[in-house]
């Protein structure tokens, strides 16, 4: 026996609704849980540093460069992993929460980790220092200090990752 067709039609009506209904509770869930991104670097205070130490060498010279956004926006998906619909969110947590924590606090969560991490983490500032192609005077003072606090000299910097 088939169906009339207004009962049919209702039954799409009712699939829609369905569908955005579940896309309703997704957004309730994101506003109430948060972004996944912005969970991760919340939850992890080395990726936390690491991403404020980032920002503050993308702003060393004064300006955020497209160069240095997009290098910040890779070194956020391929290192650690991070969306890219959740890089913006991320940047807006940095912003609202790393007045809190000063470049020195945020080196201090990296002495006590292995020298490879610590190499890393002056691989990625050195990848953003270098982005837009010119190296400002408070860049090169930024690596140089960050380097002197981890115990990490500036060719360990330029050699590949072993």
């Amino acid at each position: 026996m088939a169906w009339p067709k207004p009962i049919l039609a209702f039954e799409g009506v009712a699939e829609e609704r369905k569908s955005m209904a579940s896309g309703l509770l997704a957004q309730i869930r994101s506003i109430f849980e948060g972004d996944a991104g912005v969970r991760k670097v919340a939850d992890d205070p080395v990726l936390s540093a690491e991403l404020l130490l980032l920002f503050r060498m993308i702003l060393a010279d004064g300006e955020a460069s497209e160069n240095e956004m997009a290098t910040f926006r890779r070194i956020c998906r391929d290192a650690f992993g991070i969306a890219e619909e959740s890089i913006d969110p991320v940047i807006e947590y940095l912003n609202e929460f790393g007045y809190e924590t000063n470049g020195s606090q945020a080196i201090a969560v990296f002495q006590e980790l292995d020298v490879e991490r610590r190499k890393l983490l002056a691989r990625h500032m050195a990848e953003i220092a270098k982005a837009d192609a010119k190296l400002a005077e408070n860049e090169v003072k930024l690596l140089r200090r960050s380097l002197d606090l981890l115990g990490i000299s500036p060719v360990d910097v330029v050699k590949p990752a072993s």
